[in-house]
């Protein structure tokens, strides 16, 4: 399993290596609609973008993640971010997480693009077995648009996470397995082709 930079483009989107130059339009992102202010959510706040970056880059480094900036289709404006992660080339495995986008492009295809470039390049390039989505219990938007996807719940893991505000986080764990996948894409592809605007809104997870 590859974890080298990659690009992924789509009709609306185009995903690409997350960079530092990308912070500043980053940020403006994450202040349309102020995503950080929901507690459950990964969205870097005010001042803490740089360290979010660096986070990621260190992921990055050791082989564990991902990391893509969220573009229009066109590459002029970027919309949000999202990665793979919890890399597991042993066992064929990977996450898909720390997804959010501004919240003027959310009731759009732009999540269900993504998700269907994500998916497409973990099951059919890099070969995975599964692939999974954790999200707080408290999200329970980010839950309905998971299972929207077609993913599977797998279960909760009770007091998996302490955050940063010392909250302790329990999460639910959701996967699609190599052989759903062809029934899923075909369930994305769909939605895309019939109703753009009716997207599998997983904003915040």
């Amino acid at each position: 399993m590859s974890t080298h930079n990659h690009q992924l483009t789509g009709k609306f989107v185009a995903l690409m290596p997350l960079q530092r130059e990308h912070l500043s339009e980053l940020a403006a992102a994450a202040n349309d609609g102020k995503l950080w202010e929901l507690f459950f959510t990964s969205v870097p706040a005010p001042g803490t973008m740089t360290s979010w970056f660096d986070k990621a880059m260190e992921q990055q480094e050791k082989g564990l993640a991902i990391p893509f900036t969220v573009f229009d289709q066109s590459r002029k404006n970027i919309l949000g971010s999202t990665r793979y992660c919890n890399i597991d080339r042993a066992n064929k495995r990977l996450e898909i997480g720390y997804t959010w986008y501004a919240l003027s492009h959310q009731c759009s295809p732009i999540n269900t693009e993504c998700k269907l470039l994500l998916l497409t390049h973990a099951f059919e390039v890099l070969d995975c077995n599964a692939v999974e989505f954790r999200t707080d219990w408290f999200n329970q938007r980010s839950q309905k648009a998971i299972e929207r996807l077609g993913a599977k719940r797998d279960g909760v893991l009770r007091s998996h996470m302490v955050l940063p505000d010392g909250r302790v986080r329990d999460t639910v764990v959701y996967s699609i397995l190599k052989h759903e996948w062809p029934g899923v894409k075909a369930n994305l592809q769909f939605k895309l082709s019939r109703d753009p605007s009716s997207s599998t809104n997983l904003s915040k997870s």
